[in-house]
């Protein structure tokens, strides 16, 4: 006979339920595990202790949202046993005000520690601007990088409305609030107006890559018609320091920072994932649009 306290034992009333909480608890444990042996270097090769760190920030995919690198970098930043941070990037580029609050972040680490930019398959555009406060910076010689230079999207469906019968209004309290809508086309008065914004973004880039790179700001001027170039023509330009893989940039990073022997990696940001993900090892995509005004879309690309 099953005693009082076997018929309510909950793993016996609910086994499915009690099975989801312990699942969700040794995800819980694993996740926390992980995080911590990163940190401590321990995925990178034994124990940390008593070993020099090096940083490592991804910059990867379209820069729509800088929270994350930012956070990360910030975080290296103020960690006093991480002696250099390596810039890992494979990005063709993204919103304007992502990639400029990820240059201040590098340019305040760079003025603290040695910082070198390591490029894979791309860099280019809002990618190159995000890393080019680097001291050094280093690209495969197909990496493919630069395209300095401001890029504006927008479409019109009024007159494909029109053959449908449908006629839209659009009103407005002035002459350019609803510039880019894809109800009207642009009057040539918007069209100058947006074409100014653009101007004045392009000089902000063109700014930012000759104050960080050192450069002559004509020289910049004259290359930056949003072309894009290998990393050897990119040496050529000045707009990077030396061809080499990631495992060269490393090595030139411990060189700034006196490390001789192995050097112990913490990488980040670490990418969050959901709870199904982590159950199922799903890969997670994400997608997303660019930053626009009105049906316009400006971006570094």
């Amino acid at each position: 006979m099953r005693t009082e306290a076997t018929r309510n034992r909950f793993s016996q009333r609910h086994p499915l339920v009690f099975g989801v909480i312990m699942i969700i608890l040794a995800v819980a444990l694993f996740m926390g595990v992980t995080a911590f042996a990163r940190y401590m270097g321990w995925t990178n090769g034994g124990l940390a202790l008593g070993k020099d760190r090096i940083g490592v920030v991804h910059i990867e995919g379209m820069i729509m949202d800088s929270t994350e690198v930012v956070d990360w970098i910030r975080t290296l930043r103020r960690d006093d046993a991480i002696k250099g941070v390596l810039l890992r990037v494979n990005s063709p580029g993204g919103a304007i005000a992502p990639s400029q609050e990820i240059y201040s972040a590098v340019t305040a680490l760079a003025a603290e520690k040695p910082v070198v930019a390591s490029y894979g398959s791309v860099a280019a555009s809002g990618g190159y601007y995000a890393s080019v406060p680097s001291r050094i910076i280093v690209a495969n010689p197909g990496s493919v990088t630069a395209s300095i230079g401001v890029m504006a999207e927008f479409f019109t469906a009024g007159e494909a409305l029109s053959r449908l019968g449908i006629k839209p209004e659009v009103l407005t309290t002035g002459k350019y609030k609803a510039a880019g809508t894809p109800m009207r086309d642009l009057t040539d008065a918007q069209r100058e107006q947006l074409l100014g914004m653009m101007r004045d973004l392009h000089e902000q880039f063109v700014d930012d890559v000759a104050k960080a790179r050192s450069m002559d700001r004509t020289d910049v001027a004259a290359i930056a018609d949003g072309r894009a170039v290998t990393g050897r023509q990119a040496l050529a330009l000045g707009l990077v320091d030396m061809l080499g893989s990631r495992d060269q940039a490393i090595d030139k990073l411990k060189d700034l920072c006196g490390i001789d022997g192995t050097a112990v990696l913490v990488e980040g940001p670490v990418k969050e994932k959901t709870f199904m993900e982590e159950i199922m090892g799903a890969i997670h995509i994400d997608f997303t649009s660019a930053t626009s005004l009105g049906g316009w879309t400006f971006s570094y690309k």
